[in-house]
């Protein structure tokens, strides 16, 4: 399958190219003619060329923090409902996910992790699941956010392992509070197998640097649930703005962060920001009462927040939320790769996810020159189903 006569994101700059894809991956992207793209006998693209008519193509985005949406919730362990919430990512231009867990019981994040690693192997698959982001149970309780304290616990490898090994190794991602006893010990350990993120947590500027001299490179939801910026306690987000390993996931949705916090966290992580979503599973919903972790989340005028009022996770999509950080001054090309291949790179994926190129799965979403209105969206080369954008 040919798809020609398009502006085709480089990771740099939308270029007029044409591109072949063929046994769900990217074969060829140039600008060069038909008999030097592809051929039947080389790419087996069945000669199908797709006149794209001057639309841009983005690589599909990437979410790594998401907990749910469409009333669904990945800790639910419920997996017709995880295939529901893949299926709402494709529509909305996210091609990839890594559903995230819950700060709950052991037993329970195991029955989820098994629908994850089940999900992946699924041919009717809408969205790829890019391994697990494992959230809590190992959290500071004065920063457990909208996390059920009653499940909280000191960092504990045998477990995690456990799950690990239960899952096939599935899990991208651990979160880990890094003043907690035992944090540096799993932290060296864990981060041999995932990406170790540090999230909920007080520490202090020293703790994140014990934690990422020993393995971490990740925050999770940058400023939300970790302590600000001071001049003389810079906490962590000073410890992994300095460290150029470490990337830095942003909820861009307009309630969480100010837009010149925003604009901030670009400074500060160059080429580093992952933006997400940690939508909840009233994502897609109307207005009204939902459930996170067992505790009840209240959501009007598209602010999901706890009954004392605390804001929970969210109500947006990656797609939209990539939009806000352009509204909010972020260059285009810049947030396009906060939202695709900067999150690939965070998790270790960018070998086969994040941009248009040969070898990579055929994910890619077709838009117009504002981003704003999707026409079409691909996984693996095959087309999905759109749902209405608002």
């Amino acid at each position: 399958m040919i798809f020609k006569n398009a502006f085709v994101f480089n990771g740099t700059e939308f270029k007029k190219n044409e591109f072949a894809v063929a046994d769900g991956k990217f074969v060829y992207v140039g600008n060069a003619g038909k008999e030097n793209v592809a051929t039947k006998d080389t790419y087996d693209v069945r000669d199908e060329v797709i006149d794209l008519d001057g639309a841009y193509v983005i690589p599909g985005l990437i979410d790594i923090h998401t907990h749910g949406n469409s009333g669904a919730d990945f800790s639910d362990g419920d997996y017709e409902g995880l295939k529901k919430m893949s299926s709402f990512y494709a529509s909305k231009g996210v091609t990839s996910f890594c559903p995230t867990s819950l700060t709950l019981g052991y037993d329970t994040l195991s029955k989820a992790f098994a629908n994850a690693l089940k999900l992946s192997k699924d041919a009717e698959n809408k969205s790829r699941v890019a391994g697990i982001h494992m959230e809590g149970p190992y959290f500071s309780e004065k920063k457990k956010g909208a996390q059920n304290a009653a499940f909280l616990r000191k960092p504990d490898y045998d477990g995690f392992k456990k799950l690990y090994d239960d899952c096939d190794g599935f899990i991208s991602i651990v979160d880990i509070a890094p003043e907690l006893e035992g944090a540096v010990e799993f932290t060296e350990k864990a981060s041999k197998l995932c990406t170790v993120s540090i999230a909920h947590t007080e520490g202090t500027y020293e703790d994140a640097v014990a934690v990422f001299r020993a393995g971490a490179n990740h925050l999770t939801h940058l400023y939300n649930a970790m302590p600000g910026i001071h001049h003389r306690n810079p906490g962590p987000i000073g410890a992994g703005s300095e460290n150029d390993k470490v990337y830095a996931e942003l909820i861009c949705d307009g309630y969480h962060i100010h837009e010149s916090s925003v604009r901030m966290a670009f400074k500060l992580f160059p080429d580093r920001i992952c933006l997400v979503s940690d939508s909840l599973r009233c994502a897609g919903m109307p207005d009204g009462e939902y459930t996170l972790g067992g505790l009840p989340v209240f959501l009007k005028g598209g602010v999901a927040r706890l009954a004392e009022g605390n804001i929970a996770g969210s109500a947006a999509n990656l797609y939209d939320c990539m939009l806000n950080a352009i509204r909010f001054g972020i260059d285009p090309t810049t947030a396009i790769n906060a939202a695709t291949i900067n999150p690939a790179k965070s998790i270790g994926w960018d070998d086969r996810i994040g941009s248009i190129a040969p070898g990579k799965f055929a994910d890619f979403v077709v838009t117009d020159k504002t981003l704003k209105h999707i026409s079409s969206v691909y996984v693996g080369g095959a087309k999905r189903t759109l749902s209405v954008r608002e």
